[in-house]
């Protein structure tokens, strides 16, 4: 149903479709057939179009039909209406069977630095006529991108003391991951695979900057084995934390995403059943309607994940 600017109903799309068929195959008949109806049908649906219009549209002879001048102009415009409709049915079929379209997807950059990209080469592999565009932001930024539409979903993490809540975000667990100690090659306990953090209490501590969590998830462990860490370094990036290790400024307490791309001269060691775990889970808005491109990034990620799980524990 095409509207004016006030609303109010002006033509049957559907009705302007049977007029251009019938112009062009001269026949009622002819187009109810085209059409896949009745000629009698065809003939109803184009007498309430002239009533529509308020004026007759096609005369009437024995040997078919022809358009009086009002029904070849309404013709000539409904040939464009039916093939910008027609487009806009292809275009949606395109997108629908991920033939075309976009996906913008938020991140944090250990994930972006390690198992995200596995997924994207998977997808890109599946899908390469979607569009994708990536941002790598913090955890207040992602969700703000999310709640604005700037990203159709986006890849969050949270910790068991401090879990995310928004009514308005749909969360998926992807994977959890557990936390590992960062030593150099030349540290007394480079040989070791596995450390309690009682045994850690002198060691001193390589962290993030800026009151990063990852701070407030070494002083609960640390506090946990009963005693306060001694921050010797603080650290713009894991990549930074690594060197900081790997030349002896002291040992570090990162998520396992975080060595994805591991310094030679560092070893990772696991913390055991005590060392926490991180959540990393999926977001997408509860108030949209995904689209196909969100719904098979999702499938795709989740395969993923499945995969390599035990990777990250």
């Amino acid at each position: 149903m095409l509207l004016n600017e006030e609303g109010q109903e002006l033509f049957d799309i559907r009705r302007l479709a049977l007029l251009v068929e019938v112009v062009e195959q001269g026949s009622v008949t002819a187009a109810a057939e085209m059409m896949m109806y009745t000629p009698s049908a065809v003939s109803q649906q184009l007498r309430k179009l002239e009533q529509e219009v308020g004026q007759p549209l096609l005369n009437r002879k024995s040997r078919g039909v022809v358009p009086t001048e009002a029904g070849q102009l309404l013709a000539g415009h409904a040939r464009k209406i039916v093939a910008q409709m027609r487009a806009a049915q292809a275009d949606l079929a395109e997108i629908a069977g991920l033939k075309r379209g976009s996906l913008a997807i938020g991140t944090f950059p250990t994930l972006a630095g390690s198992f995200l990209p596995v997924v994207l080469r998977t997808f890109k592999k599946r899908y390469p006529a979607i569009n994708l565009s990536l941002r790598s932001a913090r955890f207040d930024d992602l969700v703000a991108d999310l709640h604005s539409g700037a990203t159709g979903l986006c890849l969050l993490w949270d910790y068991p003391w401090n879990r995310f809540r928004d009514d308005s975000i749909r969360i998926t667990e992807v994977f959890e991951e557990s936390t590992v100690l960062l030593v150099s090659r030349n540290h007394p306990l480079a040989g070791r695979d596995e450390i309690s953090m009682e045994e850690l209490r002198k060691e001193s501590w390589i962290v993030r900057a800026e009151a990063h969590p990852v701070v407030e998830v070494l002083q609960r462990a640390a506090h946990e084995a009963g005693f306060e860490p001694s921050i010797g370094f603080l650290a713009n990036d894991y990549q930074e934390a690594q060197v900081m290790v790997s030349v002896g400024m002291g040992v570090a307490m990162v998520p396992k995403t975080a060595v994805a791309l591991q310094h030679p001269d560092v070893r990772v060691i696991s913390l055991g059943s005590a060392a926490p775990l991180r959540r990393v889970f999926l977001a997408q808005r509860q108030d949209k309607v995904y689209a196909p491109a969100e719904v098979a990034f999702h499938s795709t990620l989740l395969e993923i994940a499945r995969e390599r799980a035990a990777d990250y524990l």
